[in-house]
């Protein structure tokens, strides 16, 4: 078989490393030569590869050019405040030349990237190399954000988005039935948490710029779930290629594996003595800044649920710490445990006494509660975690904690009659019985592999040289 050299460039985040870094093991163990290219400091953290994956995998070493805004060793977005990303864009921006100079150099059949490099296309086109944007994000939520004339102009879109309130109305290019759009308070935190532009380029331009010039877009996803979506990316609003990756079940080790040590012995000794599909799991992503108001709301919830839980309560970087009600840890001692470091994830959600998941709605939390058929109620922050949401719900795969429409608060009441709901009562038994059988599906690791052969099997079909 006549192998290939791919290059791998994934964005400064944990959450596109970690996926993008399977990607490059699995087109690795099938004989390519993979050179993944990242920050020193961010490579020093990925997981351990395999012994036998050493030799076509290769790891290069691209130092991020200085940022006076930025703290020091600050190479990810778990390493910098979530209002100073930008910044950390500004200088992966800086990584444009020393990485076109190794493309030169090195003259491999494809290059992988992700959606901040807008810079990059160009670069691939002169050198004639054949590009694929792979996006870790799901393709309803890519969908939301119409072709890439919305965003760089010249077709009958442009401008779309130009005017706070089309976020709240559905997209003009579905023709089908949706769901999609933006409530009020959604709206509001979306205008809120907007960061100021220092690279000269925003993220809608730059999600248009690697999807306008690469040669194929490949999405983290599947048809089983996101069939109707696929579609209309390829042959309406991209008229290109679009390639379901699979979902990258949770297989791979989270970043901080090898810092568990004994943490997950005595996690594992308390859920082991709870009631099978008892224990509600309380996960809001790294970056997600709750207000006060919500976390005294959320925990004043879990207590009167009279549900077990196990709550990982960590606060962003720059953030101050919240403050818990007044006697809640003593009230629910035994019942309930607050972590307040990071905690193995995807042991948690695939231990048997786990019943629910309250999620933020990350795709990558998303897929590994399927992957375990993990029933999930949702309480989304930011980013794309709202267009997740509506999409689970049109599935009819959760539902959502009722909030205001207006400012997006939530009530201990709401929280507790949810958590009943999902675990419990007869009412969320369809929701229950659906995710069990999408285990099937996302849980299938040789299944969803089947997407991954088909994408290297087009990269080795589809080479220019």
């Amino acid at each position: 078989m006549d192998h290939l050299h791919v290059v791998i460039f994934p964005w400064l985040a944990f959450g596109h490393l970690l996926p993008f870094l399977e990607v490059a093991k699995y087109l690795a163990k099938k004989g390519n030569r993979v050179s993944f290219i990242s920050t020193p400091r961010n490579i020093k953290r990925l997981p351990k590869i395999p012994t036998n994956l050493v030799p076509l995998l290769n790891f290069v070493e691209l130092t991020l050019p200085h940022d006076d805004h930025l703290p020091a060793e600050a190479e990810a977005t778990t390493d910098v405040p979530f209002h100073k990303q930008e910044y950390l864009k500004r200088a992966f921006d800086g990584l444009q030349s020393p990485l076109a100079t190794f493309l030169e150099k090195s003259s491999p059949d494809w290059i992988i990237y992700d959606f901040v490099p807008y810079w990059l296309p160009p670069i691939a086109t002169k050198l004639g190399i054949p590009s694929v944007f792979f996006c870790i994000f799901n393709a309803s939520s890519l969908t939301y954000f119409g072709p890439p004339s919305v965003f760089l102009g010249g077709g009958p879109y442009e401008g779309t988005y130009t005017n706070p309130k089309d976020f709240t109305v559905r997209p003009k290019w579905i023709p089908f039935d949706n769901n999609f759009v933006l409530r009020p308070y959604e709206l509001t935190r979306l205008i809120k948490s907007a960061q100021e532009n220092v690279t000269g380029c925003t993220d809608g331009s730059r999600f248009a710029s690697v999807t306008k010039g690469s040669d194929v877009v490949a999405i983290r996803t599947c048809p089983e779930i996101e069939s109707e979506y696929l579609s209309l990316l390829q042959n309406e609003l991209f008229k290109k290629p679009v390639l379901p990756m699979g979902l990258l079940p949770p297989q791979c080790v989270d970043v901080e594996e090898d810092e568990d040590d004994g943490k997950w012995a005595p996690i594992k000794q308390w859920l082991d003595k709870k009631e099978k599909k008892s224990v509600i799991y309380v996960a809001l992503g790294s970056e997600a800044i709750l207000s006060q108001e919500e976390i005294t709301e959320l925990a004043l919830g879990l207590e009167s649920s009279e549900l077990p839980f196990f709550w990982v309560l960590r606060t962003p970087m720059g953030c101050i710490e919240p403050e818990l009600p007044v006697g809640f840890e003593d009230r629910v001692k035994g019942r309930g445990i607050i972590c307040r470091s990071w905690a193995p994830q995807h042991k948690i959600l695939s231990h048997p006494s786990v019943g629910g998941f309250v999620t933020h709605c990350g795709w990558s939390s998303v897929t590994e509660s399927l992957g375990f058929g993990c029933p999930l109620v949702l309480l989304p922050q930011i980013n794309d975690q709202a267009l997740v949401a509506r999409l689970l719900e049109w599935k009819n795969i959760a539902f959502e904690i009722p909030r205001n429409d207006v400012d997006g608060l939530f009530t201990r009441e709401s929280v507790a009659e949810s958590l009943r709901k999902l675990v419990i009562e007869k009412e969320g038994e369809p929701y229950r019985v659906k995710v069990d059988a999408m285990k099937n599906i996302v849980g299938d690791g040789a299944r969803q592999d089947l997407y991954l052969e088909d994408f290297a099997k087009f990269l080795r079909e589809h080479r220019s040289r």
